[in-house]
């Protein structure tokens, strides 16, 4: 029956030409503009490690005074150096990682490459088994190689294909800020967006090249990149130079793998608040958070408002469509009344007719979302060229092409029930008596 419901539609359609173009382009107007949007925020509000992210927590403490230069009730969303390398010591977590960026000159052994300055990340052992970071070549280095300030590196697999041609590059030598790291690692492709382990050096786009154990990058003085805030009478960092005790300016992120240990590290960082308060380096009362990463991205607001802003106006916009959309079906369906009423008085029924017209409707909403699909391929082709820090990530993947053809067909068909409905109560003998 499908069959033939298709066969009518597809005649009714070609002949009103006119006017099932005219449905189509609202159609494909509204896809397109609502796709575009939508598949931009779909990109920016993703979960950069599916499967992990719920395991993933941003511990947060409060060590600041009452001189009122680091305002508001929310504690910091960083750690001093001295929390920081506690809580790590402390390992009352599956895995926990204490980290900060960093930008620094790069050069192989050839004599033929020049200095470049690059991306990096001073971290610990744990930064990638935690975030499941994956390697093409080699391994990170561990805990000893942390505390003994070993000279390791860990290249990602473009710095990789740069500098060695993508070969095997493990046991290599590199030279940063003219010191010699021997490379233990190569990852493979992996740049987690949004950058959520360091909001404070973008949320998107941002793919670090080098990763060197933290005190090593610190005992080096290699040059930090990131944000610091301070009180009382700590300093900024300036150039090569870390920021004082009572600066935040690192991050550190923990790994628990359920529920329970999730309450006994919030409460452990409630007595390490306290214990700190006694010993006089802290002078609030404990005030702690601790959020996993979705969470950590939406007290963040990651996504720009300006991203949700387009989203709303351009399902308006596809509301409006829809509305103009109805409009041209139901001229058209009641145009065919004397064709429905002789079909009526011929023993169809009125839900034989208004599955025909539905169906008729589908047509209408499928080839739309053709339309659709490619207005919203140009729409992204624009976003892609605005200089923002996500455009690069504007792209169509398999899920919102889907979404796009069942919002397509949805709306159509949603639209299309009001002027099928009022179509097949026409009472029939009226049509047979006016011809």
């Amino acid at each position: 029956m499908f069959t033939y419901y298709l066969d009518l539609a597809l005649r009714s359609l070609r002949r009103n030409k006119a006017l099932t173009v005219l449905m189509v382009l609202a159609i494909a107007l509204g896809i397109g503009a609502s796709m575009t949007t939508l598949t931009v925020l779909h990109v920016l509000s993703g979960d950069p490690l599916p499967g992990r992210s719920g395991s993933l927590y941003y511990p947060q403490i409060d060590p600041r005074d009452d001189s009122g230069q680091m305002p508001g009730k929310e504690p910091p969303t960083q750690v001093t150096l001295a929390d920081g390398l506690n809580l790590l010591h402390a390992k009352r977590a599956d895995r926990q990682a204490l980290m900060t960026g960093g930008y620094v000159p790069v050069q192989s052994d050839s004599a033929v490459v020049d200095p470049f300055y690059v991306e990096a990340r001073f971290t610990t052992a744990d930064f990638f088994p935690m975030f499941g970071a994956p390697f093409r070549y080699g391994r990170g280095w561990n805990a000893f190689d942390d505390e003994t300030r070993a000279r390791d590196v860990v290249i990602n697999g473009e710095l990789n294909g740069r500098l060695f041609g993508g070969a095997d590059s493990v046991g290599r030598t590199l030279r940063i800020a003219d010191t010699r790291f021997r490379i233990v690692g190569v990852l493979d492709d992996w740049a987690p967006n949004p950058h959520f382990y360091d909001l404070n050096t973008g949320s998107f786009g941002r793919t670090e090249q080098v990763f060197v154990p933290l005190q090593t990058a610190m005992g080096l003085k290699l040059e930090r990149h990131g944000s610091n805030d301070c009180w009382g009478k700590g300093a900024g960092g300036v150039g090569r130079i870390y920021p004082g005790e009572s600066c935040v300016w690192l991050q550190f992120w923990v790994q628990l793998d359920s529920a329970a240990k999730v309450a006994a590290y919030e409460q452990f960082l409630m007595h390490y608040s306290q214990e700190q308060k006694a010993l006089g380096r802290f002078v609030r009362p404990p005030n702690v958070r601790l959020r996993n990463v979705m969470q950590w991205l939406a007290h963040e607001k990651v996504v720009p408002d300006d991203v949700r802003l387009q989203t709303g106006l351009a399902f308006g916009f596809l509301l409006v469509c829809l509305v103009n959309t109805m409009g041209l079906m139901l001229a058209k369906f009641m145009r065919r009344a004397a064709d429905l009423g002789v079909r009526r008085a011929l023993g169809a029924s009125k839900r034989s007719l208004f599955a025909q017209l539905l169906v008729e409707s589908g047509v209408v909403g499928v080839v739309g979302g053709v339309g659709g699909l490619l207005l919203a391929g140009l729409g992204l082709w624009a976003v892609r060229q605005r200089p923002s820090s996500y455009a690069a990530l504007a792209h169509l993947d398999g899920s919102m092409l889907l979404v796009t053809f069942a919002l397509a067909l949805g709306s159509t068909l949603v639209a299309g029930m009001l002027p099928a409905w009022r179509a097949c109560q026409v009472p029939p003998a009226l049509q047979l008596k006016s011809n």
